[in-house]
C-alpha cells in the first residue's frame, strides 16, 4: 500500500474570507487554489519570512481536527467526501472564538482566547466519524511520531487513533510558523499581532470542515471540498 495521496479533515476559514485572505498572505499560499501568493507587505522587514513559515505553508492555513491519513484498504475519496458531507449535515453547536496570537510551543499560532468545549467536541467527533476511512499507522510512520517522547496517554491516542494530539490533547490552533527559538517571539509576535489586528477580525466562527489531499511527499496540502456546518439553532 502506497502512502500517498494522503487526506486531512482541517478547519479552513471561509474562502474569500478576510482570515482566509490573512492566512494566505502570511504564509505565501493559498491552500484552495494552490497558488503561491504575495506575502504581506509588513513580512519585508524579516529577512528570513520565507524559511520561518516554510513548514506550515506545506499545509495552508488551517486547523487540524483529523490529522493526514492514508486512505485504509477498499475505500475511495469519494466515499470520504460524501461521509464530509453526511457530518455537515449533522445540527450541532457552531464553536465561536476569539482569536489571539500566541507561542504554543516553539511555534506561534492563531487559538482561542479560552478553551471551547464545543470546538473540543467537534474535534473529538472528527476524529472518531472518519477513523474508518484511515490505514493503521506503518511502522515506519508510527517511529516518525517520536513515541519516545510522548506521554503515556499521546502514545495511546497515537496505537488507536493514529495521532497522539487527540481527544483530551487537542489544542485548536492554526499555525503561523515553523519551529523557532523562544528568542524571536517577540519580534515576530508584535509583527503577527499587528497585522492580525488590521483584519478587524474579533470573532471566528468554526462552522465548516474541509477536505484536504497530498498527492507526494514534499508536496503540499490543497483543500478538494468545503462543507458548511448546520447549526443547531438553524
Amino acid at each position: 500500500m502506497s502512502n500517498f495521496p494522503r487526506y486531512a479533515i482541517y478547519y479552513l476559514p471561509a474562502v474569500g474570507s478576510a482570515l482566509a485572505q490573512f492566512g494566505a498572505v502570511m504564509l505565501g499560499y493559498d491552500v484552495v487554489t494552490g497558488a503561491d501568493v504575495a506575502f504581506a507587505p509588513p513580512t519585508a522587514a524579516v529577512a528570513d519570512w520565507r524559511e520561518i513559515t516554510a513548514d506550515p505553508r506545506g499545509y495552508g492555513f488551517h486547523a487540524t481536527l483529523k490529522a493526514p491519513f492514508t486512505l485504509a484498504d477498499g475505500r475511495r475519496d469519494s466515499e470520504l467526501l460524501w461521509a464530509c458531507a453526511t457530518f455537515a449535515e449533522t445540527p450541532r453547536a457552531i464553536p465561536r472564538i476569539v482569536p489571539v496570537i500566541r507561542p504554543i510551543g516553539r511555534f506561534i499560532a492563531l487559538v482561542p482566547d479560552v478553551p471551547s468545549e464545543p470546538l473540543q467536541q467537534l474535534a473529538a467527533d472528527c476524529v472518531r466519524d472518519f477513523d474508518g476511512f484511515r490505514a493503521q499507522l506503518s511502522a515506519e510512520d508510527r517511529a516518525r511520531r517520536r513515541p519516545e517522547q510522548l506521554t503515556p496517554q499521546q502514545i495511546e491516542h497515537l496505537d488507536r487513533w493514529g495521532y497522539p494530539y487527540v481527544m483530551d490533547e487537542f489544542r485548536f490552533h492554526m499555525t503561523l510558523t515553523g519551529s523557532l527559538d523562544t528568542a524571536r517571539h517577540d519580534e515576530l509576535l508584535a509583527l503577527l499581532r499587528g497585522t492580525f489586528a488590521a483584519t478587524g477580525i474579533d470573532r471566528v466562527a468554526i462552522d465548516r470542515i474541509a477536505v484536504l489531499r497530498q498527492d507526494a511527499r514534499g508536496e503540499r496540502f490543497k483543500s478538494i471540498a468545503q462543507f458548511e456546518l448546520r447549526s443547531a439553532d438553524y
